[in-house]
C-alpha cells in the first residue's frame, strides 16, 4: 500500500507492506508477502515522488516476497531486481524503516535508501533463519542457530553499519502502544530528513552509493600464513599454479580428441 502524506508540513510519499492483526487479515494480505504487482506499484509511486521532488519513506514488515509459482510466472524476481536498481538511482531523499520483520527479497526491494532505520525489536536479513538453516545444515529446526550466526537484530546491524539508527519501542513492544511508537518513528524521520534535505540530487546518489559500498568487511591472509616470505614469491607461485592448471587442461583436451578419433575408427 502507499500514497501521499505530510510529515510536519513536508509532502512525502509513503510506501509500506501491510500484514494483518488476525488470521483473516493475514490470509487476505498473504501474510505480508508482496506479489510482483505490489513491487511495481511501489516503484510507480517512487517515480511519481521523484518527478515532483517529494522524499520517499518506506515501511518494511514482511517475511519475504510471495513464493508461489503464480508470482514467479508474473516476474517476481524481475520485479525485486528492478526495484533494487531503480531505488539506487532515485534523485530524492529515501528513508526506509523496518517496523517488524524484514525478510529476504521482499524487504530488500523496499530497503535501498539513504537511511535505513529499525525498531528496537525488529529483525532484518537477506534470508529467513529457517531458510538459512535449511541451506546450511539441511535442517530448518536449527533456525535459532542460524539467526544467531546471521546477526539479524537491530543492535547487531547498527554495529555492522547496515542501518543508521534504532527507534526505541515502548515497554513490552511496539504493539503495546502504537501512538508512542509512531511518535518515536516520526522523531527519527524528521532528524534524518533534515540531514538529507540539504543535499542536492547528485549528493543524495553519492550518499546512497557510499552507504551500501561500506557494508561488509573482509580480511586477507598474510603471505607468511601460506608459506611465502614475501609477495614476489607468492605471485611467482600463483603464476606457476596457473601454468600447471592450463597445461593440465590442454592435456585433457588432447586425450579427449584421441578418444574421439579412436572411436571413429573403431579402435577403442
Amino acid at each position: 500500500m502507499g500514497g501521499l502524506a505530510k510529515l510536519d508540513g513536508t509532502a512525502v510519499t509513503v510506501v509500506g507492506q501491510q500484514r494483518g492483526k488476525d488470521t483473516k487479515d493475514n490470509i487476505a494480505r498473504f501474510f505480508g508477502s508482496p506479489h510482483p504487482e505490489g513491487f511495481r506499484k511501489a516503484l510507480r509511486l517512487m517515480h511519481q515522488a521523484e518527478k515532483f521532488g517529494r522524499p520517499v519513506i518506506t515501511f518494511i514488515d514482511t517475511k519475504g516476497a510471495y513464493p508461489g509459482s503464480t508470482a514467479e510466472e508474473r516476474g517476481q524476481s524481475e520485479a525485486i531486481a528492478r526495484n533494487l536498481m531503480e531505488m539506487a538511482a532515485l534523485r530524492v531523499p529515501l528513508i526506509c524503516v523496518v517496523i517488524g520483520e524484514g525478510g529476504s527479497g521482499g524487504a530488500l526491494a523496499l530497503g535501498v535508501g539513504n537511511r535505513v532505520l529499525m525498531l528496537e525489536n525488529a529483525i532484518y536479513s537477506a534470508i529467513s533463519p529457517n531458510g538459512a538453516a535449511s541451506i546450511l545444515w539441511k535442517d530448518a529446526s536449527k533456525a535459532d542457530m542460524a539467526a544467531e550466526a546471521m546477526r539479524i537484530t537491530a543492535k547487531d546491524l547498527l554495529e555492522m553499519e547496515v542501518i543508521e539508527g534504532i527507534v526505541p519501542e515502548p515497554r513490552g513492544g511496539a504493539h503495546r502502544d502504537y501512538e508512542t511508537t509512531a511518535a518515536a518513528i516520526k522523531q527519527e524521520l524528521l532528524i534524518h530528513l533534515q540531514e538529507l534535505s540539504i543535499m542536492n540530487s547528485d549528493e543524495l546518489l553519492e550518499d546512497r552509493y557510499r552507504k551500501f559500498r561500506k557494508i561488509g568487511k573482509f580480511t586477507e591472509k598474510a603471505n607468511v600464513e601460506i608459506g611465502y616470505s614475501n609477495s614476489d614469491e607468492a605471485a611467482t607461485a600463483e603464476l606457476a599454479l596457473e601454468d600447471h592448471q592450463e597445461s593440465e587442461e590442454k592435456n585433457a583436451d588432447v586425450k579427449e580428441q584421441v578418444v574421439i578419433e579412436s572411436s571413429g575408427s573403431g579402435n577403442v
